[in-house]
């Protein structure tokens, strides 16, 4: 018999719910009337934060969601003979559909790599079809912060790459589902990690940290500002009410919960892994950076201990992924620890 399971999943960071603040910022932004479309004060207010959190004049711009956000800003970066350089196992290439190539028309030329991380290495040996007419042009490449295996890009390792790929006359986007997670983790301000160093276009997540729905497109050259905005309303990403994503987002960068939130669920990500470590036969498999847990459990406890807790199995046949958020509690974490210990020892 396996104990109480967690009242919170672990399935997914987007299993949580809502702040209270973005709810009660949705209520407060629902009072009267506003010009549609980000004509509006919450939007005009949220592109002054952004400038200030960027330390630089940037253009935002709002989304429904992430695989819209990374459509847009990807359709900015390239000529419809270039392709995009991605991790094996990036969102843009493992979880959107075919989205990306159905709706760019280009290639995504998908690099495999054990912690889901490019290298100066993956990119350089990309370059040598430049200018060879029979093979798609790298164009751009898009770097996940923090990865879909929970591990973090360091600083001095995205300059690498970024340096490589603005050598060979390429793009930087960057999927910031989890950017949050990664700024924690770095412990530094989120422009050291992207518009100071070269990142082009950054896809900002909202929605795994706190809020209903939203991201944000942030464009660091003015040169693809207003590509972006023609290219928002054309792939069905223009928001008419607008302002009810922008309230959550000022609701978020306000006093910045949205890193407390982050600094919450890395806490209790590390906190799960302290608390597996012990248990035979588990065994971790990526580095706990940000707020995933990636581990090996013996195949046959995985359907139970699923249908106890849900979560996912992942590439391998013994890997899995529990993912905490800004709601997760101690008890939850403690709760998960006690059944793998109840399933693995029987």
């Amino acid at each position: 018999m396996l104990p109480s399971p967690p009242k919170s999943s672990f399935a997914s960071d987007n299993a949580s719910g809502a702040a209270p603040e973005v709810l009660q910022a949705l209520v407060e932004a629902n009072e009267g009337y506003s010009i549609a479309y980000g004509d509006d004060r919450f939007t005009s207010e949220l592109r002054s934060e952004m400038n200030k959190l960027f330390r630089q004049d940037v253009s935002t711009f709002l989304a429904w969601g992430g695989t819209g956000a990374n459509i847009v800003a990807l359709q900015a970066l390239l000529r419809p003979w270039q392709g995009v350089i991605c991790a094996q196992s990036s969102h843009i290439n493992v979880d959107e559909c075919g989205a990306p190539e159905r709706f760019m028309g280009s290639k995504l030329i998908d690099l495999p790599s054990p912690d889901a991380k490019l290298t100066r290495e993956l990119v350089e040996k990309q370059l040598d079809v430049l200018g060879v007419v029979h093979h798609v042009q790298p164009g751009a490449i898009s770097i996940t912060q923090a990865t879909e295996y929970g591990t973090v890009y360091a600083i001095e390792e995205l300059r690498e790459i970024i340096s490589v790929a603005h050598q060979g006359g390429m793009r930087v986007h960057m999927d910031g589902a989890r950017v949050a997670n990664a700024a924690v983790s770095l412990g530094c301000d989120i422009s050291e990690f992207t518009s100071e160093i070269g990142v082009d276009i950054l896809s900002f997540g909202g929605t795994k940290n706190g809020m209903v729905y939203g991201e944000a497109i942030v464009v660091f050259d003015p040169e693809l500002a207003e590509s972006v905005e023609y290219l928002q309303k054309q792939s069905a990403q223009l928001p008419s009410k607008m302002r009810y994503i922008s309230a959550q987002f000022l609701a978020m960068l306000k006093d910045d919960l949205w890193l407390d939130h982050a600094r919450h669920a890395n806490e209790m990500a590390q906190l799960l892994a302290d608390g597996i470590t012990d248990i035979p036969q588990v065994t971790i498999s990526q580095p706990i950076e940000a707020n995933a847990v990636f581990a090996t459990l013996p195949k046959e406890t995985i359907p139970e201990l699923q249908a106890w807790s849900p979560f996912y199995k992942w590439e391998g046949d013994d890997e899995v992924r529990w993912m905490t958020s800004f709601a997760t509690k101690v008890s939850d974490v403690e709760a998960l620890v006690e059944g793998v210990r109840a399933a693995v020892g029987k």
